[in-house]
């Protein structure tokens, strides 16, 4: 029977990680990972160490460099399964999985000229995240619903620049929206624990309140927008049909109806 234990040598720990012995031991230089607890010639890692290595190896992955590992874990006063908990739920919100296209699949889907490309319109869709240029002609789509919107867009008659543009409205009110969410956690959620000390007793409930956050803030975004669709599409086509009523009273309309009481 095997004997599992929680004290490790660097190699165990490198093979329980995935992290080669190399590059753990520059994290421990760079000061990103505690020391270990030595032992006469042999230094021993314990569990904690294994989780700051997966906090440090996910955060590389989401594109944090190490400096800015560094000073998260130096601000941060939780454990670290707590802060990498916490780091999931405050990068949870991305559910969506990207999709790559070529060139000429983005032509086709969108209906586009592809003797005539609109660089301009390609250039537009690059700036605002709607897609990245990987290069030799190949393309990701972070949002493939935004995609499909812009594809249901065309099918309506909608030409891709009107699409564009619409996109790029929405992306601005989203950002506003999802700004005033943030600031109600850091006024009323973080600041409070932060300025307590980050007890670690109260990480658990800090993460769960930012993790229902996510789904609060979904809904009350749709049903505010569902009023405001609803009173903006009342208000705009009243305006239309009293136009149209108006026109229909006009010079034109008073001799039709002229004509008729003649005859």
């Amino acid at each position: 029977m095997q004997v599992v234990t929680d004290r490790l040598t660097i190699d165990e720990l490198a093979r329980r990680t995935g992290m080669t012995v190399r590059n753990i031991r520059a994290h421990q230089s760079r000061g990103l990972l505690p020391p270990p607890e030595i032992e006469g010639r042999t230094g021993y890692y314990g569990p904690e160490h294994a989780a700051r290595l997966d906090l440090i190896a996910e955060m590389q992955a989401d594109g944090f460099n190490l400096a800015a590992i560094k000073r998260l874990l130096e601000n941060t006063a939780g454990s670290e399964s707590e802060v990498l908990g916490f780091k999931r739920a405050l990068l949870g919100w991305e559910e969506e999985e990207p999709e790559f296209v070529t060139a000429d699949e983005l032509a086709e889907r969108l209906r586009l000229d592809p003797d005539a490309p609109d660089p301009r319109l390609l250039k537009r869709s690059i700036e605002a995240g709607f897609l990245v240029d990987l290069g030799g002609g190949n393309f990701e789509v972070p949002s493939p619903t935004l995609f499909r919107a812009a594809e249901e867009l065309r099918d309506l008659g909608v030409p891709p620049r009107t699409a564009v543009a619409v996109l790029e409205q929405i992306e601005r009110s989203s950002r506003e929206i999802a700004g005033s969410f943030v600031r109600l956690f850091l006024d009323q959620v973080w600041r409070p624990f932060a300025e307590a000390g980050q007890p670690e007793d109260d990480w658990p409930k800090v993460r769960e309140t930012l993790e229902r956050l996510r789904p609060l803030a979904a809904d009350a975004v749709l049903a505010v927008f569902r009023r405001a669709m609803s009173e903006a599409t009342e208000e705009r086509f009243g305006k239309e049909l009293e136009s149209g009523a108006r026109g229909r009273r006009g010079p034109r309309g008073r001799a039709e109806r002229q004509a008729r009481a003649r005859g």
